[in-house]
């Protein structure tokens, strides 16, 4: 019976070694580390030189003691993402101290910053998109003259696209680069760039592009909107009034609102006066969806 059990009493460890063998338990915490959601693991991995960048408000901004704008188009040149921030950096201190220095290489730059906002990497994104929002404070219509009227729509098409993006923080620095755009600018111009984007096919660029035209119409007098055209400003309006999100319903109600103000300014009877004037220029259901926004008034 001795001779039996010893097979038995040697079969008893091989079974534990399995299991030791299953070592395998560190496979999620790698997969933790990559998402980011493991703290200790983030050390080594790039995202964690995210924390070198640091995001500067303008006001907080330093002249350069030696500004040369062709020495910082050079630098983005390089590998080195990290550097490419700084010469976003640098390119925002030219536009607020030094943007007579930035004028010849505008076109240039503006290319950088379309460049630098398809990027992957949300730090060069961001920094662009306050770079963006530099260069509308310093140069605002210079940007729509013909040597940089192109640039200027690919960039006005890349903030609206990053300004409907789920990554909040990206979001937010598009939104306010899109309303420094607005307090930059004349609002008629900028008006008829913001035009072709509340038809595009993402709804949430439509939505994006419907509020800083909204902002637009509120800052333009009668003379203006006669001048883009107020049957077309309430056309588009009325279709926004149906579109799917919230935003672009509130922009359309602003902009009617707008009109209506304007339009009435000297009217006595101020529902009559724009009742007909709606029901004579739109479709009825046009002319019904808008006098419905004005009928509390």
């Amino acid at each position: 019976m001795a001779m039996a059990l010893r097979p038995i009493d040697n079969a008893l460890p091989v079974t534990p070694e399995r299991p030791k063998k299953q070592a395998k338990v560190a496979v999620p915490v790698q997969k933790r580390s990559d998402s980011g959601v493991n703290d200790e693991n983030q050390a080594p991995v790039p995202p964690s030189t995210d924390a070198a960048i640091d995001y500067v408000s303008s006001e907080n901004l330093k002249p350069l003691t030696d500004p040369d704008s062709n020495n910082f188009i050079e630098g983005f040149d390089s590998k080195d993402w990290v550097k490419v921030c700084e010469s976003l950096n640098n390119v925002r201190r030219l536009a607020i101290f030094h943007s007579d220095i930035l004028l010849p290489s505008l076109e240039k730059v503006i290319e950088i910053l379309m460049k630098s906002m398809k990027n992957p990497r949300s730090a060069l994104i961001k920094t662009s998109i306050m770079a963006s929002s530099d260069i509308f404070n310093a140069f605002g219509d210079q940007l729509l003259e013909t040597s940089t009227t192109n640039a200027f729509d690919q960039l006005l098409l890349q903030l609206l696209l990053k300004a409907s993006q789920d990554k909040k923080f990206v979001c937010e620095e598009a939104d306010k680069a899109l309303k420094a755009l607005v307090k930059s600018m004349t609002a008629l111009p900028l008006l008829q760039k913001l035009k072709p984007y509340v038809s595009h096919s993402n709804l949430r660029v439509r939505a994006k592009a419907a509020i800083p035209i909204s902002n637009c119409v509120s800052m333009m007098g009668l003379e203006e909107m006669n001048q883009y055209g107020i049957v077309p400003l309430l056309q588009m309006a009325a279709d926004l009034l149906n579109d799917r999100l919230p935003e672009a319903r509130e922009a359309a109600r602003s902009i009617v609102m707008g009109v209506f103000k304007a339009f009435t300014a000297n009217e006595e009877e101020k529902q009559e006066a724009w009742q007909s004037f709606c029901q004579t220029n739109l479709s009825p259901i046009q002319a019904q969806s808008l006098l419905k926004v004005t009928s509390s008034l």
